[in-house]
């Protein structure tokens, strides 16, 4: 679903172009605008063309990183489907991906990949998109990838490919939506606002039983009714030359003959005449849910931006009254509102999951007294300051990457027609009133019909809001005339060998980021680099200790995370709310939470605001405020949390993982989050003891990244010089197990649409930059590291049995692992566990192809341009240079055992610690389903509960 993006700071200068423009031909593209910057504005800046045959083509010229995004836009989602053939657009966008005429069924993902590049595929309502990040010396080759796809897809499409595809889309479904908590919560919310027919009326992933019916002659006429140059938007930002990607461009898509004409879709908006109650039992839910669905307004409406602001106020963040009243007050594990915006329409929602001891009427009356209480009160001048300002952050946040800016004109040239969109939503936020806000309150909420879904878990204690009392009417439905009939294929005329892949122009110039390093005088590193590309500050602190502490009391695990959670809280200068208040008021954002090793600080701020948010982060980190009422209401929320966790295969299947290989009894498997029996003895003295002993300078690292030199980033963090150190001991954890022989592990989960998968072993080798760990990387990424390796070919692209296998050799400072993992068919579990194992058992055998290792080397090492583009990803090399102790010139290294490392090198490696018959194999799912299947394997099988306990 479609969110609109957030608002820019200041409108752009555009330059509209003469279409009569001596320049233009009629078989050239015709510049139709450009867009250009004047002083600081934040604008992307871009020329928009159009071809002969109606392609929409926006180019953005950005130099700042050697990287150019790739995303083609087609003007069709799951909005053009019909009853009966629910899911195609989404079911299409995976056939795209399965070879064209000069591309073989799998080469989409190889030759990407081997270009250092990362690509995928979308699907909403309303379009579907294509995309890829390269080195932007791979240009020209995708843009003769996507070329091929748009204009010779047909005769590539098998029915086995068909099938395949068919069966990773259920699989997909499976994992995202029958086997989830609440997953097919917008399923029935939606089926129930929309009337019968409505395009909306379905998830965008469509119904099984649908999916089995369609075949390749659906598919076939889908491709040629929405899949024509002229129903897209080809946009390009980056590293790139204009011209020579026009020309480009014009080459490798100017053949394509135009497609039938496509008319946008308008529907009318869904009319309730009075409340639908509808209700499902949930089998993965521990705690019931309220959704509560009004139609609201489209993408871009004038309504848009108070609705946002509407319900910001009522359901988001620390000082909205849902959160007072629901989760304050501990009635609630959740409550929230917000307002999407799609092409035909909009929805307003809202979501409470309230806790044992509130019936789902209790919620629904407190929702009610929640908008009593608004309508009261009204809207301050600090309610619309603290939108507003959060509202410019997260615009200008979106912008830090190619993909947001190319993200950004796609979306606005796709459903306005003009990819500038930037000065008319800012202004819209700007305007929005006190009395814009109750008006769409009073036009679109109060006392109007709305649909009420009761989530009820399995078991029937928990009661619904009320009796279903809606039952859709199939009446008077008329099958859409989307123009199926007599479509044919014309495939383009090129006068080059399209036959011939592309080169690559040189390699391009990547930089490590330049860097700087510095002490305070109690002990604390810090390291920076500047990056002016937008105006944020990105700041990292971590705290070593972390879980660690509860090594030597075990009694006290999870006191690390629920101190986290409680440094988020009050301070003694302000209560939680006037603190959130305080950094909403300047879009900047300060968060604590622990990790199994270290406390972790993240702090983002627009530069202007940089010096206010290291005040409250001074008063974050040196005063806070440790309550009675906070910390019971965390540890609610922790403790229900863990009842939710064991229903959900996925979790269960890593928690229960993990203490396979490090024993049940190791305290490193929930020193960090705890368990029932230790975080209900955690007391509020627990949590001020911790940070009275173990937050100090001396065991602090900081790292810097964004829109402030060194000299200004250092005046910020001044403040630090003045934390008293002491001494903190931290202890190293217990070791894992090995194992003799392979044996199969189940947990029985009743009901799963999918089994979860794991295995592999302890290797209890640490991180190392340049060593033995470092080569194991690259050894797997061929097994199961890419998405074209040995084990995701086989399972998914192969087989269908799974939306995605894998497997990585994972490590810290205290030992490491090999996990290979899926979710996989419940009927294919016991032949998914034969693959996983033949193909790690085979690559320890035969071991790499000599063409696999320069696949390898070509697509690690071309990957490097696109590892410092963001403010995250030069914090995340930062913070591995300063964690590790390394040298910058590490990266070189790397490069340079990547490029000679060798055939026989990798193979030692996979004989070395790829045993499979010495691995754990974990199974969850349902038993009564897969059980008989797993015995035929023969290996010993041990059932284990959620916990990872044997079964008696």
């Amino acid at each position: 679903m479609i969110k609109h993006l957030k608002h820019a700071l200041i409108a752009p200068s555009i330059a509209v172009m003469a279409l009569g423009a001596a320049a233009q031909t009629g078989t050239q593209p015709k510049l139709i605008e450009k867009v250009t910057r004047k002083g600081t504005e934040l604008v992307i800046p871009y020329e928009k063309y159009v071809l002969p045959n109606g392609l929409t083509v926006i180019l953005a010229e950005d130099h700042s990183d050697p990287l150019v995004h790739v995303d083609v836009t087609y003007h069709v989602g799951s909005a053009r489907e019909e009853i009966g053939k629910s899911g195609f657009a989404h079911f299409f966008e995976h056939m795209m991906f399965q070879g064209s005429d000069h591309v073989a069924n799998g080469d989409h993902f190889k030759i990407i990949t081997e270009s250092g590049g990362t690509l995928n595929g979308s699907t909403n309502r309303d379009r579907t998109n294509y995309f890829e990040t390269v080195p932007a010396n791979q240009l020209e080759k995708m843009l003769w990838l996507e070329s091929d796809r748009m204009g010779f897809l047909l005769d590539a499409v098998t029915q086995q490919k068909f099938e395949v595809q068919r069966a990773t889309v259920k699989n997909e479904r499976g994992q995202n939506y029958d086997n989830r908590p609440y997953g097919l919560a917008g399923q029935y919310s939606s089926k129930t606002l929309y009337p019968y027919g409505h395009p909306y009326s379905w998830l965008t992933i469509g119904y099984i039983e649908e999916l089995n019916k369609v075949n390749v002659n659906d598919l076939k006429n889908f491709f040629l009714r929405w899949y024509g140059p002229n129903n897209a938007t080809l946009t390009i930002g980056g590293d790139l030359n204009p011209k020579q990607t026009l020309a480009w461009v014009s080459k490798y898509f100017g053949s394509i003959p135009r497609g039938p004409e496509v008319k946008n879709m308008s529907l009318p908006a869904p009319v309730l005449k009075s409340d639908r109650y509808v209700s499902y039992v949930d089998n993965y839910a521990k705690l019931p849910l309220l959704s509560i669905s009004y139609p609201g307004v489209k993408i871009y409406d004038k309504d848009m931006s108070p609705l946002d602001a509407l319900s910001a106020i009522i359901g988001q963040g620390r000082n909205s009254i849902f959160y007072k009243n629901f989760v304050k007050t501990r009635k609630a594990a959740q409550a929230s509102m917000s307002s999407s915006n799609t092409e035909l329409a909009g929805e307003i929602s809202m979501r409470v999951i309230p806790f044992p001891g509130q019936t789902l009427a209790d919620a629904k009356k407190l929702v009610d007294e929640s908008l009593a209480e608004f309508e009261q009160k009204g809207v301050t001048d600090d309610d619309l300051a603290r939108f507003k300002a959060n509202s410019e952050a997260d615009y200008i946040n979106s912008l830090s990457s190619v993909n947001g800016k190319v993200s950004e004109l796609a979306q606005a040239q796709t459903f306005t027609g003009n990819p500038n969109q930037i000065g008319r939503e800012l202004a819209a936020i700007r305007a929005v009133t006190k009395e814009d806000v109750m008006r769409v309150y009073n036009q679109y909420i109060k006392g109007k019909p709305a649909v009420i879904l009761s989530v009820l878990p399995k078991g029937g204690a928990v009661q619904p809001v009320a009796p279903d009392n809606f039952t859709v009417d199939t009446t008077g439905y008329k099958r859409p005339d989307y123009g199926y009939k007599g479509l044919v294929y014309h495939k383009p005329k090129d006068n080059f060998n399209r036959a011939v892949k592309p080169g690559v122009g040189a390699n391009p110039a990547v930089k490590v980021p330049a860097m700087w390093a510095a002490n305070t005088p109690n002990g604390i590193n810090i390291i920076g680099t500047e990056n002016n590309e937008i105006p944020s500050v990105a700041i990292s602190m971590s705290i070593k200790g972390g879980g660690l502490f509860a090594v030597n009391n075990p009694a006290k695990a999870g006191l690390a995370g629920i101190v986290g959670r409680m440094m988020n809280e009050g301070t003694q200068k302000y209560t939680a709310e006037q603190f959130n208040a305080e950094l909403e008021k300047l879009g900047s954002n300060i968060s604590v939470f622990a990790s199994f090793d270290q406390m972790s600080v993240e702090v983002s701020s627009l530069t202007k605001n940089l010096s206010k948010t290291m005040a409250l982060l001074e008063e974050r980190l040196y005063h806070p405020k440790f309550t009675q009422d906070d910390l019971d209401r965390i540890k609610k929320q922790t403790l229900e949390g863990f009842k939710q966790a064991k229903t959900q295969p996925a979790g269960v299947a890593s928690s229960v993982y993990s203490k396979i290989l490090y024993g049940t009894d190791n305290v490193r498997t929930y020193a960090t989050g705890g368990n029932e029996e230790t975080v209900a003895g955690i007391t509020l003295q627990d949590v001020q003891d911790y940070y009275d002993a173990n937050f100090a300078p001396s065991v602090t690292k900081v790292v810097v990244v964004g829109d402030v030199n060194e000299a200004t980033a250092k005046k910020a963090l001044a403040f630090l010089d003045t934390w008293k150190d002491k001494k903190v001991n931290i202890p190293a954890p217990a070791a894992g197990k090995a194992f003799d022989k392979t044996t199969l592990y189940l947990v029985d989960i009743p009901g799963a649409a999918q089994s979860e998968i794991r295995i592999g072993y302890l290797d209890n080798i640490n991180y190392d930059a340049t060593g033995e760990y470092y080569k194991l990387t690259i050894a797997n990424y061929i097994l199961g590291g890419a998405f074209n390796s040995h084990i995701n070919l086989n399972l998914r692209e192969k087989k269908g049995w799974t939306y995605g296998a894998r497997s990585s050799f994972s490590s810290g400072k205290y030992g490491g692992d090999f996990t290979a993992s899926a979710g996989v068919l419940a009927t294919a579990t016991d032949s998914s566990v034969v693959e996983f194992m033949k193909e790690i058992a085979n690559y320890r055998k035969t071991g790499i192809t000599a063409d696999e290792l320069k696949f390898t080397q070509t697509s690690i090492g071309q990957a490097d341009a696109r590892r410092y583009e963001t403010n995250d990803q030069k914090a995340s090399f930062l913070s591995r240079i300063q964690e590790y102790n390394l040298k910058p010139t590490f990266v070189d290294e790397q490069n340079k055992i990547l490029s000679t490392i060798t055939p026989a090198e990798i193979n030692q490696l996979a004989a070395k610690y790829l045993d499979p018959d010495k691995m754990v194999i974990l199974v969850v799912g349902d038993k009564a389903r897969i059980y008989p299947g797993l015995q035929k394997l023969g290996y010993p099988i041990v059932e284990l509960d959620t916990d990872g306990k044997p079964k008696q």
